[in-house]
């Protein structure tokens, strides 16, 4: 009788984790990379392919915000676009450039706006370091969470820099964002004790310190891993349940997870 029951417990403890496990790698989060733009012809950074990125079910849909000369707040990847320089070039001209779509060059409030409209996909903004120095990258961590509270988006964003300064600037400006830091030269430790929501690494940083993933799950810290577009790189994050991988091949990320 007592084997039989031991023998019972042990069987429903191995269902228990096996479903654990499942669940785990099921949880995975997917981050479109400049929105769904890759298999579905949208602009990258556009609102289309937020919109993309939206219809998928990605759990975020990341995003790159500059500065114009009048402090107006755009998005796009690179500091140029078709050969303008987005940070000394007015606001009144940048929005007369068009995208390949037919699309406008988005202004971020147009942009939240936008993502506010549904509740499931959280908008990743990445505050982009100033070509024009560190007062300036400041100023547009400032202007940021400006706009978030005028959007009243901030139950939907979260905030990414490759700028440590501005990372800190935002929890400074708004205790409760969630905020993660790109640029791969801080540990665990140090991102921690600065009160940042995690990680954000480029997959070569992980595959070099790989302690760093038990160290900040210990920490209780949030681990993303960009730009993977491989399945055989997607499944070894999975494996260490990493919390986000961001890719430009969404829909094939969410064809393993779920």
């Amino acid at each position: 009788m007592k084997r039989a029951l031991l023998f019972t417990a042990l069987f429903l403890t191995s269902l228990t984790f096996q479903s654990m496990t499942v669940t785990k790698k099921k949880a995975n989060k997917v981050i479109a990379h400049r929105g769904a733009w890759k298999n579905t012809g949208a602009p990258q950074n556009s609102i289309a392919a937020l919109e993309h990125a939206i219809k998928l079910g990605c759990y975020g849909s990341e995003f790159d915000v500059h500065m114009s000369a009048d402090s107006v707040l755009v998005i796009n990847h690179d500091h140029t676009i078709q050969g303008v320089a987005l940070e000394t070039t007015p606001a009144a001209q940048l929005s007369a450039i068009k995208l390949s779509n037919g699309e406008s060059l988005p202004t971020l409030e147009a942009y939240l706006n936008a993502g506010k409209k549904q509740k499931r996909t959280r908008l990743v903004l990445e505050i982009k370091a100033s070509q024009l120095g560190k007062e300036r990258s400041l100023a547009l961590a400032q202007k940021c969470v400006e706009m978030v509270r005028k959007t009243k988006t901030r139950s939907l964003v979260d905030y990414i820099s490759f700028d440590y300064d501005v990372c800190k600037k935002v929890k400074e400006l708004d205790p409760s964002a969630q905020v993660a830091y790109l640029n791969g030269d801080k540990t665990p430790e140090q991102v921690a004790a600065d009160g940042l929501y995690g990680l954000d690494y480029h997959h070569t940083v992980y595959k070099k310190n790989e302690n760093w993933i038990k160290e900040a799950q210990q920490k209780g810290l949030t681990l993303n891993v960009w730009t993977v577009n491989d399945r055989s790189l997607m499944d070894w994050f999975l494996e260490r349940n990493v919390d986000f991988i961001t890719t430009d091949q969404p829909e094939l990320l969410l064809e393993i997870t779920q």
